[in-house]
């Protein structure tokens, strides 16, 4: 009988696209159970060229979201390399919804706090109608692709994505 180590569950905050169980599923292979929650002096922001968003802390602010429940090592790491550069991982603390228990989390918060691409709220209600689709191709291709010796970072499977969508003339 194998023994396995024991591992690490983590909590993870979620306000975007991984708001949407289909680009869970598609990184993770399964939906984590997971409760509302609110991420009190922080903003979401719209990022002039994506379809994604940000958030940086902003007093006053809060951003709606929810916190993904037993995320394993492995599907930490997953979630890392799909975020990127782009985002530094944090630990924060929410507010769950039903109970208004807090609650440590991790959260993707943008690197670039000086950053003049962000702007307004994002919404994610618009995005799922907007770009939903289009991001879960996205997702799992780059899931193929993190498979590969040479695999690209997230960042350039997702521009070349969504140039190539934007763009008439390739098919």
């Amino acid at each position: 009988m194998a023994s396995s180590a024991p591992q690490n569950l983590h909590s993870v905050f979620v306000y975007g696209s991984l708001l949407a169980d289909e680009v869970v599923a598609a990184l993770l292979n399964r939906v984590p159970q997971s409760s509302a929650a609110v991420l009190h002096n922080f903003h979401r922001f719209n990022i002039k060229g994506r379809v994604y968003p940000a958030i940086l802390p902003v007093e006053n602010k809060k951003v709606t979201g929810r916190v993904l429940l037993g995320v394993t090592d492995p599907e930490l790491n997953i979630l890392d390399t799909f975020e990127d550069v782009e985002y530094e991982r944090r630990t924060v603390e929410v507010s769950l919804v039903d109970s208004l228990e807090k609650l440590e989390a991790e959260a993707y918060v943008w690197g670039n706090s000086n950053d003049t691409d962000l702007y307004g709220d994002w919404n994610f209600e618009q995005w799922k109608a907007a770009h939903m689709k289009d991001f879960v191709k996205m997702t799992m291709g780059f899931m193929e692709e993190l498979e590969l010796p040479e695999s690209k970072p997230r960042v350039a499977t997702y521009e070349n994505f969504f140039h190539r969508s934007d763009d008439p003339t390739r098919s």
